[in-house]
Parts: C-alpha cells; sequence; structure tokens
C-alpha cells in the first residue's frame, strides 16, 4: 500500500480496505467464537458492497471527467484505481478461502451448515427437488435471449443466473444462452428439516436449487451449464439541491432508480466459461479487472441468517446486557424528578457498555410531564421500528410542540427517513429538513420545560445516531445536561436548522460548518505552540476517520514541534504516522473488536486545563465544510477525568484488539509482553459488572 513518493497523504481507498482487512482478521483469529467469525466474513460483504456503490463509483467518475487530476495521494484518478481493485481481488480471494476452507467446515463439525449439492443425498436432493417444484419454479422467468427478449433490466446486488443451452425449443427457435433472475421475495438461504439434514442446523442455497434443477425451466432444450452472478451499481444519490423545490419528492423520484445505475463490479461463479464471462462484461460495459470470481454464494452478507440460529451460545460472544447506570437505575416518582436529576449534575452516557434506556426515558419524560412545552430534535438515522420516534409521535399528538430536523439524505437510510417524515406531519409535528447542501449529522435533543413561570431547557447531545439497535453495537458517548449556555446554544442551533438569518455566535459549542474546523486548527496550533516554548504539550484524538488535509498537516506540525500526539482512527486514515522528519511523533491505532468504535473524541492538554470534547464529527472535508455538526465541550470535571480514561487511557493500554500503523500506511496488531489487556473487555467489566 505504498503511497505516491511525491504525497504525505495516503490513498482513502486503500486505507479503507485496510480497515476491512483488520475485520476479516476477526474472523480469522481461531480465538473468536466460530458463528461470530462468520458474522465478521458477512459484514467484510456488507462493507464491501457499499465501497463499490460509493468508493469505485467515485474513482470511475473521477477517470472519466477529471483523467489528469493528481488526488490528494499523489495519484491520478487511473493509478488510484488500479491499486484499489488490485487490493481488493486479494482481499476477497483470502474472503472466500477463509469461508469455504476453515470457517463453514468448521461448522459443519458442529451441526449447523450449508448443505452442498455434492454431498447432498438422496434423501437431501428430492427434498429440494419438491421444494424447488413447489416454492421457486413457479416464480421464475427465464429469458431466452434473442432479438425480441432483449438482456433484462437487472437490480442492483440481484441474484441472476447465466444459463447455457443447445436444441430447438417449441417454435424451432435455437436458442443458447437464457437469463434466470432469482425473485427478490424468495429466502436465499433455506433451513432444512432436521430430519433430512442429517444435522441440527442445515441449510441449502437458493442458488443451489436453481442451478441443479435449472433444467425444469426449460424442457426439451439441453442445458449446457448453469452459473450465478451478481452485478454491483453505482448507488451514490445525486439531487440538486440548489435546484429542486421539494427535497422530499425530489429524493423519493431518485431513490427509485438507485438500483439501476452504472455497473461498477461483476461477481460470477469461479466455474463460469471465459465466453460468458466475456459476455457478461461487454453487457455492463466492465473489463477483467472490474470482475470477481468466488467459490461460494456471490452474495456472502446472505449468510448472516446462519449466526443467529438459536442454542448455539458456545459459539457466540458472551452475552452481555448493558446496564442502566445511577442515578437512572431506579425508578422516579414523577417526570419531574427525571430533570430534577439532570438539573443537579450533567450525566454521562457510554453505549454499549450502559443502556440506552435513559435517553429514551428523557424522551418519555418529556412526553409525559404536563411541565414539558416542546420537544426538539435532531434525526440521522434511526430505524424502521423506532421506539424514540414512536415517543415523539405520542408527544405530538398530546400537543406538546415537537420539531424533529429529519435529515433525507442519509445514506441507505433516505426511505426510512422520508418514512418517519410522513407520520410526524400527520400528527402535527414540524417536520424540517434541515439545510440544503449541509447534510445534519449533529446529535441533539433540547426538551423545553416551563418552570417557575419561566423555561429551562435540558439537552442530550451524543456522538452516536438515535438507534437503539447499533446503541447495542456502536461505542458512543452521550450527555445529558441542563448548562443553560450548552441548552441555549443548542435553541440557537435549531433555530438556524428550521428557519433563516444570520450566524449566531455560541457560547460553548463548536459547530461545523462555522467554527469546529477552525476551533480544531486553533488548539492544534495552541499545542504545537507550547511545545515551541519547551511546554508540555499533548494531543488525543478518536474518531472513526481522519482525511481533511489542512488538520493532517497541522498535526505533521504539532509533531515536527515535539507535540505527543495519540490518534485512534477506527477506519480511513490519511495521514502518515511515525515518518522521521514529518510525523515520528504521531502515533495511529485502529481498535477492531466485539463492538463497532464509533465515538468521536477530542482532546488538548491545554497548559494543564485539559479541554474535552465530544462530537458527531469526524475529522474529514465533508464533516468540517458540508455537514451541520457539533462539538461538545465536557465541562464536569469528573465526567471529564472518565471520557479521558475510557476513549483513551484504556484504548491506549489495548494489546488485543489493536493495530498499528506503519508509515505506509499499513497495520500490525500490537502485542506486549504485559499482562493481556482488551478494552472491550475492560469497559465492560468496569461499567457493565461483568
Amino acid at each position: 500500500m505504498l503511497p505516491s513518493p511525491d504525497s504525505t497523504l495516503l490513498n482513502r481507498e486503500l486505507s479503507l480496505l485496510k480497515f476491512n482487512e483488520r475485520v476479516l482478521a476477526m474472523a480469522e483469529n481461531s480465538t473468536t467464537p466460530l458463528l461470530e467469525r462468520l458474522r465478521y466474513i458477512c459484514i467484510v460483504s456488507s462493507n464491501l458492497d457499499e465501497f463499490f456503490e460509493i468508493r469505485i463509483s467515485s474513482l470511475k467518475e473521477q477517470i472519466l471527467q477529471n483523467p489528469h487530476q493528481v488526488g490528494d495521494d499523489g495519484f491520478l484518478p487511473q493509478q488510484a484505481f488500479d491499486k484499489v481493485q488490485a487490493a481488493t481481488h486479494q482481499l476477497i480471494d483470502r474472503q472466500n478461502e477463509l469461508l469455504m476452507a476453515d470457517v463453514l467446515p468448521k461448522l459443519m463439525d458442529e451441526g449447523i451448515g450449508l448443505l452442498l449439492t455434492a454431498h447432498w443425498t438422496q434423501a437431501q436432493r428430492e427434498w429440494a427437488y419438491q421444494t424447488f417444484m413447489r416454492d421457486v419454479m413457479p416464480l421464475l422467468t427465464p429469458i431466452g435471449l434473442d432479438p425480441a427478449h432483449p438482456f433484462p433490466r437487472v437490480y442492483n446486488k440481484s441474484l441472476n443466473y447465466i444459463v447455457e443451452l443447445s436444441g430447438e425449443d417449441a417454435f424451432g427457435r435455437t436458442g443458447t444462452i437464457a437469463i434466470v433472475q432469482a425473485p427478490r421475495a424468495l429466502p436465499r438461504v433455506i433451513r432444512v428439516p432436521d430430519d433430512i439434514a442429517g444435522i441440527p442446523q442445515g441449510y441449502m442455497l437458493l442458488t443451489s436449487l436453481i442451478s441443479v434443477f435449472v433444467q425444469e425451466l426449460f424442457p426439451g432444450m439441453d442445458v449446457k451449464g448453469c452459473y450465478q452472478w451478481r452485478v454491483t451499481r453505482n448507488s451514490d444519490l445525486f439531487v440538486d439541491e440548489e435546484e429542486v423545490t421539494n427535497l422530499r419528492a425530489a429524493l423519493q423520484g431518485e431513490l427509485s432508480q438507485r438500483n439501476f445505475g452504472a455497473a461498477v463490479r461483476l461477481e460470477i461463479d469461479h466455474s463460469m466459461p471465459e465466453r460468458l464471462e466475456r459476455f457478461l462484461q461487454s453487457e455492463f460495459s466492465l473489463e477483467a479487472p472490474d470482475t470477481y470470481r468466488v467459490s461460494g454464494p456471490v452474495n456472502l452478507s446472505r449468510l448472516m441468517q446462519l449466526c443467529n440460529v438459536p442454542d448455539r451460545p458456545d459459539l457466540l460472544f458472551a452475552d452481555y446486557r448493558a446496564p442502566i447506570p445511577a442515578p437512572f437505575d431506579s425508578s422516579f416518582e414523577s417526570p419531574a424528578q427525571f430533570f430534577d436529576t439532570i438539573a443537579r449534575k450533567d450525566q454521562l452516557l457510554h453505549h454499549p457498555y450502559q443502556s440506552f434506556q435513559p435517553v429514551l426515558s428523557f424522551l418519555r419524560a418529556a412526553a409525559a410531564d404536563p411541565a414539558v412545552v416542546g420537544i426538539k430534535q435532531t434525526i440521522y438515522r434511526t430505524g424502521e421500528d423506532s421506539e424514540l420516534m414512536n415517543i415523539l409521535l405520542s408527544a405530538a399528538r398530546a400537543g406538546k410542540e415537537v420539531t424533529v430536523v429529519v435529515e433525507l439524505m442519509a445514506r441507505f437510510d433516505e426511505q426510512t427517513n422520508i418514512n418517519w417524515a410522513a407520520k410526524l406531519e400527520e400528527v402535527g409535528a414540524h417536520v424540517s429538513y434541515g439545510v440544503v447542501g449541509h447534510k445534519t449529522h449533529a446529535k441533539m435533543v433540547l426538551v423545553l420545560r416551563r418552570e417557575a413561570g419561566v423555561i429551562r431547557r435540558y439537552g442530550h447531545l451524543g456522538t452516536g445516531n438515535y438507534h437503539p439497535r447499533t446503541a447495542r453495537l456502536y461505542t458512543d458517548f452521550g450527555l445529558l445536561t441542563a448548562n443553560q449556555e450548552v441548552c441555549e446554544d443548542m435553541d440557537k442551533v435549531f433555530s438556524m436548522l428550521t428557519g433563516l438569518g444570520a450566524w449566531r455566535p455560541l457560547k460553548q459549542l463548536l459547530q461545523s460548518p462555522f467554527t469546529l474546523h477552525d476551533s480544531m486548527m486553533d488548539r492544534i496550533q495552541a499545542e504545537t505552540e507550547r511545545a515551541l516554548a519547551g511546554q508540555k504539550a499533548r494531543i488525543m484524538a478518536k474518531m472513526n476517520s481522519l482525511l481533511e488535509p489542512k488538520i493532517i498537516q497541522a498535526l505533521y506540525d504539532a509533531s515536527q514541534a515535539g507535540v505527543r500526539v495519540d490518534l485512534i482512527v477506527r477506519g480511513a486514515c490519511a495521514l502518515r504516522a511515525g515518518v522521521p522528519g514529518l510525523s515520528e511523533n504521531i502515533q495511529v491505532r485502529s481498535i477492531i473488536g466485539r463492538f463497532l468504535e464509533h465515538s468521536r473524541v477530542f482532546y488538548f492538554y491545554n497548559g494543564g486545563q485539559e479541554e474535552v470534547f465530544i462530537s458527531s464529527a469526524d475529522w474529514m472535508d465533508r464533516n468540517f465544510f458540508r455537514r451541520v455538526e457539533l462539538g461538545v465541550p465536557v465541562l464536569d470535571r469528573s465526567l471529564k477525568r472518565r471520557v479521558i480514561a475510557e476513549a483513551f487511557t484504556y484504548a491506549l493500554r489495548d494489546n488485543q484488539l489493536s493495530w498499528k500503523a506503519s508509515p505506509d500506511g499499513t497495520y500490525n496488531r500490537i502485542r506486549s509482553r504485559g499482562a493481556p489487556f482488551n478494552l472491550h473487555q475492560h469497559l465492560m467489566q468496569r461499567l457493565g459488572g461483568v
């Protein structure tokens, strides 16, 4: 993954692939429970789908639009594309080999497995045939390619088959190629009865049923071969927000076309003849580097179903149920007591180690309390079945002023958010879609409560989405506060999002696209100046991605001045760490484990007056300049110590889940001679009592 020698920045796409290599390493680790190993393989498959739909499609657009423009990484678009494709082929080959040669055989030994056609018994074959004839064949529509039947329109990531034929049909036509599209209504993994499977948890792939019995679709013809394939398409939406008058209507129109964008990847059965491969490549305007031969299913993420088999906890991570932390672990006699608790002291939540329930309780108290007159909330991702959204609906029905800023352009959640927006409007809530050209990515809830004749504000600000399911899987911080300066700032931000007017300075919060970038730059510069003056200087930052060039250059300058910089970056990182004369004082770690590291936290030593911010923003160009984001200062001294310890101190001690970045962008596991220290396990014990 060597960067261009002329660049101090690493390639974004190659760095993302390195992240997926680290995820796959969890599946390669024999100490990871077996079903969790399969889950990590499926996660990599899902990640790569989005990688092709968004990142590879973007590279292809750059090749077409700006072929001679050198990127920040020092590569021309075609050079970057070639390197990315080569690295992706290596990763996918490694993934398929791991699945087919290691994980699936071990699962079969445990009585959980795919019944592959080569090993079907007579009873299994008979059951498969009956299932195919009863449940599958009636839904199939084979298309023989000829002048009257052109190549069908193929849905993004759909399962398809190309069938090679010979002979004449009923009309005397001599067909040679047919296409069969697997109906989306059919499950891709089919449970087989125990007495037929011969193992406790046996499954057949829909792929197997169609490929074995495809002859039934072409009576009187000779089937020479049947091969699965799948095409991935550009799925990035384009809505000219400057031109549309109704963003929701425009977006709904664009969503209907998302699944028919330009093809960017072709996945085919490993045994497909080259002539059929070339035929499909020609049909989709793809070439050999865009084509991936696979030995298993063309969509590995479908195997996630096997990860949820019942009664095998021994093959999963030990169950963890996040406790509800004090003071929320006891019932309140009235909603007023909930708000009194927050008024006395700010409260910090660290998910998934601590329950998400206090956030829901905060909203329930607001919905039930007659003294609450208004609730304001931003929504980026929340899920199709959201208790939180139902609470907002009930609050609106009860006559409270409910204002919700729904981000309609949240990638792959657009339709879900459109649906929630419609439901909120139906019950009288005020629904806004934020600011044209700037995604609203900030995470905040503001409650307005009448107390002694005046309005008192209470807020929740977080680093993660209001999504109860991901709150059990993603690491995020949330702050419940009644600090009036913070809450007044929140109210100003809501006013800017829903109304019109000049920017209003904030007292405590940092906000993109106005102050967050400059504030981070100023603080990095201040640490640099202290180091140059011979004073102690320290920067620590935790995020998902680090790509913004000016921030990276400022960190390089800080390193050269002697500032110690510790960065914990889960995914893509363009900064080259540990380069002599450039970044020798910068260390970059990535932590990959049971939970998805998702929180963003920024620390500056500040001459001993330590500053700590939790944030919704990664250090990326889009987060600083094209999104509405917040940086939230942690003002309470005891909570500040907690954030420093839980975000940085323990993470920098970890020698089980951590990877260290090398100057060329490769990563190596951190292994020390000391006692094993697992960050996730430690926080489960410390905050959850496990």
